[in-house]
């Protein structure tokens, strides 16, 4: 820098940038022996009540914060790998904190660890035993048919998969975050799970119950450096209490990934990723098949911009292969998680899922 512009610089600028990082870096190493002894960080303070469980199935009903609710509940179904609690992160980064702000009468279908004589579930349990008998403990408890059924990630693969074989019509509002449907746009799981080296019959039959480092693995596939990058954020931001407070119940989220059924994962793989059968409509439940063009419920999908693990075409069909005559998008900024946590999807994205989901939920 040349003399001329030192000379342009305030000192008293120069002197406070200089205390600032001074005071980060010493609050850096405080915090930074914190973090590594700190117990858990808290998640889920919304209440909630159980209202059915079945297997590795729970159904919480969360407790209204209005007189006033919507006629029409809303079913949120979980990924099978993932517990539910993404949802509720923490005051002010909860997806169904905001929902019951604005009326909403949420319910999560959830999941716990399958045990080991759970490992023969399938989608014939996710699909035609745990979510058609969530939607009928919900109809006894409110009185109402309609329901609005929402998913994100597998769960909404697992949300579409029971709109395309329901024939009761009870589904009038189809709810889709970052969901997988078209699986030959799912690249980097395509390539992991390549059935020319992937013996998937026997890592079942070896394991039975599918450890969570399989599938964190994948992800990790995705974005190698992705660990490595975020601990070097965490530890530039360990001055900020805000910013690794959200870390650390991110990273407990991660952390508490779940196996799945041997029997679902491999009907994972061998239907739905290699022979892509939701979208040839040769995906079957207990003999009858999904078909797409059943679907003629309000649809709304939504995309995360930059989403690494389910890309916009992956989600393709949901607006091109339905019968629905109400079908609208969402393409957010963000990633895949950034869509039902954090205080940037409150500003950004669910105040337009709340406009279109409450128009139809009276």
């Amino acid at each position: 820098m040349s003399e001329n512009a030192l000379e342009l610089l305030d000192p008293e600028a120069i002197s406070q940038q200089v205390r600032r990082e001074v005071d980060r870096a010493l609050k850096r190493n405080i915090k930074g022996l914190d973090f590594l002894v700190a117990d858990r960080e808290p998640v889920g303070h919304m209440p909630k009540d159980v209202l059915y469980r079945d297997g590795t199935a729970v159904l919480y009903r969360y407790r209204p914060l209005l007189d006033e609710i919507y006629r029409v509940p809303l079913l949120v179904v979980s990924p099978p790998t993932n517990r539910g609690y993404i949802f509720d992160l923490a005051k002010g980064q909860s997806f169904f904190e905001y929902l019951l702000g604005q009326g909403y009468d949420v319910y999560n279908l959830d999941w716990n660890p399958p045990r080991r004589d759970e490992s023969v579930l399938g989608f014939e349990d996710y699909v035609g035993r745990f979510i058609p008998a969530a939607l009928q403990v919900i109809e006894d408890k409110t009185g109402e048919r309609d329901v609005s059924l929402a998913g994100y990630c597998a769960g909404g693969t697992l949300a579409t998969i029971y709109a395309a074989l329901d024939t009761t019509k009870r589904i009038r509002n189809l709810v889709t975050l970052a969901t997988p449907i078209d699986f030959s746009h799912m690249h980097l799981f395509q390539t992991w799970a390549d059935k020319r080296y992937f013996d998937v019959d026997l890592l079942v039959r070896e394991l039975e119950l599918i450890p969570p480092e399989i599938m964190l693995g994948a992800f990790d596939l995705a974005r190698p450096a992705n660990r490595t990058a975020g601990r070097v954020n965490l530890w530039t931001n360990m001055w900020n209490d805000e910013f690794v407070k959200s870390y650390r119940m991110f990273d407990r989220w991660a952390a508490e990934t779940l196996p799945i059924p041997g029997a679902y994962f491999g009907q994972l793989i061998k239907d739905l990723m290699w022979e892509n059968a939701l979208v040839e409509g040769k995906f079957e439940i207990n003999g009858k098949k999904a078909k797409l063009d059943n679907i003629d419920a309000s649809i709304l999908n939504v995309v995360a911009k930059h989403d690494h693990v389910v890309s916009h075409e992956a989600t393709g069909p949901l607006m091109t292969m339905t019968s629905s005559n109400d079908r609208d998008e969402i393409v957010a900024k963000g990633g895949h998680v950034s869509l039902v946590a954090g205080p940037a999807a409150l500003r950004r994205l669910w105040p337009h899922i709340d406009t279109w989901l409450g128009k139809r939920s009276t």
